[in-house]
């Protein structure tokens, strides 16, 4: 969402504006920033959420003990959702190696999301798609493991994980989404098990970032259709426990 030189607030607004006309049920961010100096030392993810109405979760990329957690304006820097319906539970898992090590996975109602950011070295990489695939062999619900997995090898890469796991590409005419300014590589990714249809994929032409949005429009196969009915109106609440929810949920 960022570039490292430069104040944040016109390019947040940018992106607000651009979420809310899609509309979207669920979104992924990668890199945003939870309150250096180019934010103003205020939390976009919570910004975020209080326009659009959406609960949201969030945190810093790096490990717990990590030296990043200590450099100025990096040590702000992590990955987050935004979710217009409630928020089951949360999970904040972290590989072992690498320098950005945050998979924060999300339960909803009828899903299993994963968002992660890979490692640019490959050795690391492949021990961080090790751990990705044990998450995903543990999960007993639909999931979509989503992020910028940096598959600097190209196809061969993202063929493997997807054999050993099972779950499929939703960009299945391999449009490329880095960099922004002029798109030729596949590094950032959706992918989805066997019970979710995808409707479309999208990599829409704006430059936000130095990598280009992916929008998803799927369905999950569910016993009980609930997706139709009516939406509550949104309302900004804090919730108890201390996640600050923001929408109204089932």
């Amino acid at each position: 969402m960022h570039n490292y030189a430069r104040t944040s607030h016109k390019n947040l607004a940018r992106i607000t504006k651009f979420i809310r006309e899609l509309e979207p049920d669920l979104v992924g961010l990668i890199e945003v920033d939870q309150g250096s100096y180019r934010s103003g030392g205020q939390n976009q993810v919570e910004q975020l959420a209080e326009s659009l109405g959406h609960y949201h979760s969030h945190a810093i990329k790096y490990g717990e003990k990590s030296i990043w957690r200590r450099v100025p304006v990096l040590k702000q820097q992590g990955n987050a959702f935004l979710a217009r319906n409630r928020i089951r539970n949360e999970t904040f898992h972290f590989f072992e190696r690498g320098m950005k090590r945050l998979v924060i996975e999300l339960e909803l109602e009828h899903l299993i999301v994963y968002l992660a950011h890979l490692s640019l070295g490959a050795r690391t990489r492949h021990h961080q798609l090790s751990a990705l695939y044990d998450l995903v062999k543990r999960t007993k619900r639909p999931c979509v493991v989503a992020g910028d997995f940096n598959m600097l090898w190209g196809d061969r890469e993202i063929d493997l994980f997807l054999a050993a796991t099972g779950l499929q590409n939703a960009n299945i005419d391999g449009l490329p989404t880095y960099p922004s300014k002029k798109p030729r590589r596949r590094l950032d990714f959706v992918l989805h098990s066997k019970e979710i249809n995808v409707r479309s994929f999208q990599v829409p032409l704006v430059k936000y970032s130095d990598h280009l949005p992916v929008v998803v429009d799927f369905d999950v196969e569910v016993e009980v259709e609930r997706r139709k009915a009516p939406r509550p109106p949104h309302c900004y609440c804090p919730e108890p426990g201390g996640l600050v929810a923001v929408g109204a949920g089932f």
